[in-house]
């Protein structure tokens, strides 16, 4: 979870959009405002029934056990995946730092879904050996599915530029962010704490492969996620035919203060650039539960873009027309 500043939210020029989309797990410390050029469109907003919980409940997951990371409140995509996940009969453990469990709502989350809450620090190997073994006792044996939604980055909190870091922070970046990943992966490999086939997805963004200058080094820490994502799903795909997948999502409305300045406009920017629209964190809980289900058993070490088109897009019509003159 990475809570990010106030920028600049100036959209006249294409060189002047400078400011960084949030990846799904971000939380924000102010609501956004609606003034900007790119301001989304209300028919291209995906109406909140829609994705909802109750548009499947299939049974797509009955009988499986999970391990959920990073579910803050109700606006997270960690959330929507749990109670999704919920409705389509899995049962699992939800996770958080204990700073971060202080600061949200899990235990009503805990609640509504039946399922135990175990803290754990993302970069203490103690803590993560504690979290499996315990989540294996608990939920009766080893988990089918593990969701990272895991990001924080203190350079982007505070306000440090990217070509100014504090590198006792950007390592704190990297930890938290990537290795977090590595870490939990390797503590769950050593007590054989995922089954065979089971699935791992790491929530990611299209910083990694795209320069954000805003997302600063947090676009380092996701390009680390992916690789680690790759070299850990050859490694547990040859192993123990478990798969290990990013999913890279939309920017998305995520939590109370889903915006730092400017964000709305971007938002509205990104969709008119996706021919299907911003992917919705609903939908992006869906496409987790494709990812742990067994209709995916031979999908792994791949980076899946969830966002609606915008990441192979390069101009669309809309976008256009705002820098075209009216004899065009």
């Amino acid at each position: 979870m990475a809570v990010l500043w106030s920028a600049s939210s100036s959209w006249e020029r294409p060189e002047r959009l400078n400011h960084t989309p949030s990846p799904p797990h971000t939380v924000y410390l102010h609501r956004p405002t609606a003034e900007h050029a790119f301001a989304l469109p209300s028919h291209r907003r995906a109406p909140k029934t829609r994705f909802g919980v109750q548009s499947m409940a299939h049974g797509l997951l009955q009988g499986k056990r999970g391990i959920i990371t990073g579910a803050l409140n109700e606006q997270s995509i960690a959330w929507k995946v749990a109670e999704l996940a919920h409705a389509e009969g899995a049962r699992f453990v939800l996770t958080n730092a204990p700073v971060a469990m202080r600061m949200g709502e899990i235990k009503k989350l805990a609640d509504t879904t039946k399922a135990p809450v175990i803290p754990a620090d993302a970069t203490n190997d103690a803590d993560l050996e504690k979290l499996f073994n315990e989540s294996v006792q608990q939920l009766g044996g080893p988990v089918d599915f593990l969701l990272h939604s895991i990001g924080m980055s203190p350079n982007v909190r505070k306000g440090r530029t990217y070509s100014d870091l504090n590198y006792e922070w950007y390592k704190q970046t990297l930890d938290v962010s990537a290795m977090s990943l590595h870490r939990m992966l390797q503590a769950a490999n050593k007590v054989d704490a995922i089954a065979k086939g089971g699935s791992v997805v790491a929530l990611t963004y299209i910083a990694a492969q795209r320069v954000f200058p805003d997302y600063n080094d947090m676009a380092d820490a996701k390009a680390l996620l992916e690789s680690i994502t790759r070299s850990w799903g050859y490694r547990l795909g040859r192993d123990k035919k478990i798969r290990v997948n990013t999913v890279s999502q939309s920017p998305t409305m995520t939590t109370a203060g889903t915006g730092i300045k400017g964000f709305d406009g971007f938002f509205g920017f990104a969709d008119a650039m996706s021919p299907l629209g911003n992917a919705p964190a609903e939908a992006c809980a869906e496409y987790c539960l494709a990812l742990f289900s067994d209709y995916t058993r031979y999908v792994t070490m791949q980076n899946l873009f969830h966002d609606g088109g915008f990441s192979t897009t390069g101009v669309t019509p809309e976008v256009m027309a705002k820098f075209m003159g009216p004899e065009a």
